[in-house]
């Protein structure tokens, strides 16, 4: 038991962001969620650790890695290292981000498997089994490809193109094996099914379907989450009009090569990169107290350690089930609540879209010089405790943020301001002196709604608080206007009573301050500078500043959102006539089909490929165009390619260029590749690979 009103100990995470590119607008809302949270139970005495971490592991990592010719780990230090300007720039405060291929990761991850492999008989035995099982190989690239790296026609409905575990034209479900014409997403070549050993984790053992069937209905989950994953306990028909029956068995392994962690005592398995995720969590917290010098182990086995999670509605499966299995089987804490939201949209629910000027890019936003603080109060006035979807609408932005923040509650301090620092030295008068005009009644009420204030804070109601406030700000305001401080300016032996209008003002002011504080912080500090106030707190709003306290002087402290920002902040990407994208190269001259015609495109493999002695840009390759002899052509791209990479390809070549005769000889063709021609725009020269299905010789129309 804590000792009484013994500070609130918070663990605070936000789902991990994968580390194969930056942070979108989506991330940074959850991360604004979360963090207007901590600062709000900070303000309570709260004692807070909130920490991040990039989630690195995978097989989309691995191969992005390869495409950029970087190791894994270069490339998700890169990413990493483009974090601090989005956390900075939005006041993002995590005490600590950190990397699930940190060795502290590797570590827990580890530990948390061996704890589950060696449950003893007495308590159920082992959940973690070894089955053999059928999947798809690429042999060209020699690995097993994972479901989303195998392509081919939807059993269902047909279309073609279909990733190896769902259809996007129908909806169907499937498995890879399932896909008619299969082939590999990395290679075009087609897959060979080979049978391999995995590793699962045994979720549907009646131990786990047990704790699971209790942990997710007791409260820890939002009322419409708890409902969704009860459903999944029974038996419940897909969308292909197939039926499953409760919980299914988890694969935790992937095969070599693979960038994650290896299994103890299982050369060439690895942790599918799920199970090591959210571990992160805990790697991220053990990193950040050990660097403090703190003993992770007392701090997890502290009873009264709250434990938080806020996450998409996209990743509900894994943080309310397999998660809190696998703490709860290998000896540890389990989550106190999991906070779902749902997605953010923009203008009306359209979906966001670059190409389309839909997105909304966070990056831009700060550099169009828009305040941060904008777009967390707009953000927070539209989020509520459910997974319900936030709309980002342009119009309502401006009129929101211009009405709210600038119309009301700054309009506060700059209405009363001037007068406390021109009229009476900069001093705050008496705010109870019982005369007809007394503050008591505004000042009362606006302490009174403190608790409920706090109340919608603690549930994730922003929206409502923020609704609440603004109410609140309205009254101040109807203060000021039935008062008139500058009218009674102007009216002799009136001094008392516009020194007690003002300072109530003042006060009024800091009261709204405090309970915008958690959504606002940069704008709170600016506020807690020209009031020449500590830090302001929750506790605050019971201790006035008091009769005689001197405040600084006021400067503006916020401006208005103008159209032209949102313009330019949802104007779609330059449309060129000239150019196809920057760096490229100017758009030919218009030919007739008469024209393309004479060109003679034809697929062609190639049969050999090797350096050129005394050119450090070329390659001689031995093409077959499928007319019974083989050709030799020069290609300068040796820069981007090996040899060995490009025998057996196929590839695209104009096969009717009159032969040019070279220093290292003959050239009877061109291969056709894609370039930049600005190098530093977008590096690299591309060899056209033709679609799995073509074969030498084909032309190209």
């Amino acid at each position: 038991m804590s000792a009484p009103n013994a500070p609130r100990q918070l663990f605070v995470t936000t789902a991990l962001p994968y580390a194969n590119g930056n942070f979108h607008i989506g991330h940074i809302m959850e991360y604004i969620q979360a963090d207007i949270w901590v600062r709000f139970q900070r303000m309570q005495g709260s004692q807070v650790n909130f920490v991040g971490a990039d989630d690195t592991h995978g097989a989309p990592i691995m191969i992005a890695a390869e495409k950029a010719g970087k190791t894994p780990q270069q490339f998700v230090a890169d990413i990493a290292a483009g974090r601090k300007p989005y956390l900075d720039g939005f006041h993002i405060q995590f005490d600590n981000w950190h990397s699930t291929d940190a060795p502290e990761n590797h570590e827990l991850a580890r530990q948390i498997y061996r704890d589950l492999r060696d449950i003893s008989a007495a308590d159920g035995g082992s959940l973690i089994e070894v089955r053999s099982v059928e999947q798809f190989f690429d042999p060209e690239k020699n690995m097993f490809l994972p479901d989303r790296f195998i392509k081919g026609e939807c059993p269902k409905c047909h279309a073609k193109d279909q990733y190896g575990d769902n259809c996007e034209s129908c909806g169907a479900v499937y498995a890879p094996t399932d896909l008619i014409n299969p082939f590999s997403a990395l290679s075009g070549a087609k897959p060979e099914l080979k049978t391999s050993e995995h590793f699962f984790f045994k979720l549907s053992d009646p131990r786990c379907v047990e704790f699971l069937s209790q942990w997710t209905q007791d409260g820890k989950l939002q009322p419409e989450v708890a409902n969704k994953v009860k459903e999944w306990f029974s038996v419940r028909t897909n969308p292909d009009g197939s039926t499953s029956e409760g919980l299914g068995d988890w694969d935790i392994s992937r095969d070599a090569p693979y960038f994650g962690i290896e299994i103890p005592d299982a050369p060439g398995k690895y942790f599918y990169v799920w199970l090591d995720a959210p571990v992160g969590y805990l790697a991220s917290l053990k990193n950040l107290l050990d660097k403090r010098g703190e003993d992770y182990n007392a701090y997890m086995a502290n009873p009264n350690l709250e434990q938080i999670h806020f996450i998409g509605k996209d990743i509900v499966t894994f943080h309310t089930l397999f998660w809190p299995a696998m703490l709860h089987f290998s000896g540890r804490k389990t989550p106190d609540k999991v906070n779902v939201h749902g997605f953010l949209t923009v203008n009306n629910g359209e979906k966001m879209s670059k190409s389309r000027g839909t997105g909304l890019d966070p990056l831009k936003y700060l550099s169009l010089g828009m305040n941060p603080e904008w777009l967390r109060y707009y953000l927070a006035a539209k989020l509520n405790s459910k997974n319900e979807d936030v709309d980002f609408n342009a119009e309502d932005f401006l009129a929101r943020v211009n009405s709210d923040l600038i119309g009301k509650f700054v309009n506060i301090a700059s209405r009363a301001a001037g007068f406390i620092s021109k009229r009476f030295d900069g001093k705050l008068g008496n705010t109870s002196s019982g005369l007809p005009w007394s503050s008591n009644a505004l000042l009362s009420g606006l302490s009174l709604e403190g608790e409920s204030i706090r109340h919608l804070y603690e549930s994730r109601d922003y929206a409502q608080a923020m609704r609440l406030v603004m109410r609140l700000t309205d009254e101040v305001n109807e203060y000021v206007q039935e008062n008139k401080p500058w009218e009674i300016a102007k009216q002799e032996g009136q001094d008392e009573r516009l020194w007690e209008v003002c300072t109530a003002c003042i006060e009024a002011f800091r009261f709204i301050t405090i309970f915008l504080k958690p959504v606002l912080p940069n704008l709170a500090k600016e506020v807690e500078t020209f009031l020449n106030s500590p830090p302001l707190g929750w506790l605050d709003l019971n201790a006035p500043l008091g009769y005689g306290h001197t405040i600084n002087a006021y400067q503006h402290l916020m401006q208005r959102v103008t159209p032209e920002q949102l313009e330019a902040l949802f104007e779609p990407p330059a449309v060129v006539e000239e150019k196809l994208i920057p760096g490229g190269e100017d758009i030919a001259p218009t030919i007739s089909i008469d024209d393309f015609a004479k060109v003679d495109l034809r697929i062609a493999q190639i049969v050999n490929c090797e350096p050129v002695e005394g050119s450090v840009k070329l390659l001689r390759l031995t093409l077959d165009v499928g007319e019974g002899r083989m050709r030799n052509v020069f290609s300068g791209i040796a820069s981007m390619y090996k040899p060995d990479d490009l025998i057996g390809k196929l590839t695209v070549m104009v096969a009717n260029l009159a032969p040019r005769k070279m220093k290292f000889g003959v050239s009877e063709g061109m291969v056709l590749a894609a370039s930049h021609a600005d190098e530093k725009a977008e590096p690299g020269i591309h060899v056209l690979h033709p679609w799995p299905g073509a074969k030498p010789g084909m032309r190209i129309h």
